[in-house]
């Protein structure tokens, strides 16, 4: 089969003049583009969003901008390779940071993406999710899906901020994204389902007869247990990177349909090349520092820093501390979708 395939200036003027005239255009000089041999051709490049230099910027849009105005105050992270104000960080992910003000509590709404929150500073703040009241400090991994109605509010008395990590792309290109507004929510009068049904992996509640389980029945993954789970990990595992999957504990399927989420830790000077992935993936640092080269360009991250790598990126990563880091990733979809791929370094 030919490698060079014709051109469009090959054709002659009155022949692509009918074409257009028409509303059809030739497949074979634009297969390659959709079609690139061996592996894709991504238009994502590598990320990298330095904590310390964004917060500055985030509290002075609070000064700039009251909620009211907002809805969301949000700064977005773009992808370099669409440019700034992209509304994604991979082709598939989006990501922004969140700031809520002491007293502030941004409006009830639900929309058709689903989002997670990964609590990066503060204390006092509380997303509800059909009435159910999530305390979020900070490395804690929130849920909001597709469909379920939540507010956030706040109760200390300094600024709380998250990560949100949503797969609002797919709905854009799907024209299938929109929100309703509502009222806020009353929130019930109990701990959240990580302090009372799901507290220890491997326990759930008794299955009754005629009662349906949630679709998503946890909706809080706090931190604590995450990094206690992890170093009992690195200290009795295989003696590799310990890694944790966040999982739905009635199904063990991943807690969206589309985005995963995986905690990491590195141990202090140890060091990790992944296989190239088909997934493209997101590390939001919870602590620690270290250093990471995707496809050649490196990396000096620290605590709360957020970096991105496109598909089939070249990644090895290298902690100067013990460092625990939350990967996101789309592989549920690719998995659903049947083309999920691992290619051997």
């Amino acid at each position: 089969m030919s490698e060079k395939l014709g051109t469009l200036e090959e054709l002659p003027q009155d022949y692509r003049d009918d074409m257009t005239k028409a509303g059809v255009a030739p497949l074979w000089p634009m297969m390659r583009n959709v079609l690139p041999h061996g592996a894709p051709n991504p238009v994502t490049r590598m990320g990298y969003w330095n904590y310390g230099a964004l917060r500055p910027l985030l509290l002075r849009a609070g000064d700039l901008t009251p909620v009211e105005k907002a809805e969301r105050r949000v700064l977005v992270l773009s992808d370099p390779g669409r440019g700034n104000a992209a509304m994604q960080a991979t082709s598939s992910i989006y990501l922004g940071l969140q700031l809520l003000l002491p007293g502030e509590s941004a409006p009830a709404h639900r929309h058709t993406p689903s989002a997670v929150r990964i609590v990066v500073e503060g204390t006092g703040g509380y997303t509800v999710v059909d009435g159910e009241r999530l305390p979020m400090e900070e490395g804690d991994l929130v849920l909001t899906p597709g469909g379920e109605w939540h507010d956030h509010g706040h109760d200390g008395s300094e600024p709380v901020i998250w990560l949100d990590a949503l797969d609002l792309p797919l709905f854009v290109y799907f024209e299938g994204s929109y929100a309703i507004e509502g009222p806020l929510q009353a929130q019930n009068n109990r701990p959240d389902a990580s302090h009372v049904e799901y507290s220890a992996a491997g326990l759930v509640p008794s299955r009754q007869s005629g009662v349906s389980l949630r679709r998503y029945p946890m909706m809080r993954y706090p931190w604590g247990q995450t990094e206690k789970a992890l170093r009992q990990l690195a200290a009795f595992g295989s003696g590799g990177v310990a890694e944790l999957d966040f999982v739905n504990p009635e199904t063990g399927e991943d807690v969206l349909p589309t985005l995963g989420f995986t905690a990491m830790m590195l141990q202090s000077g140890q060091s990790d090349a992944p296989p190239l992935r088909s997934a493209s993936c997101a590390f939001h640092v919870v602590k620690g520092s270290g250093q990471s080269v995707v496809n050649g360009e490196t990396i000096n991250w620290g605590p709360k820093d957020t970096f991105t790598a496109p598909v089939f990126a070249e990644l090895t990563h290298k902690a100067d501390k013990d460092s625990f880091l939350i990967r996101i990733h789309d592989r549920p979809l690719q998995t659903k979708l049947g083309y999920y791929e691992e290619r051997p370094r």
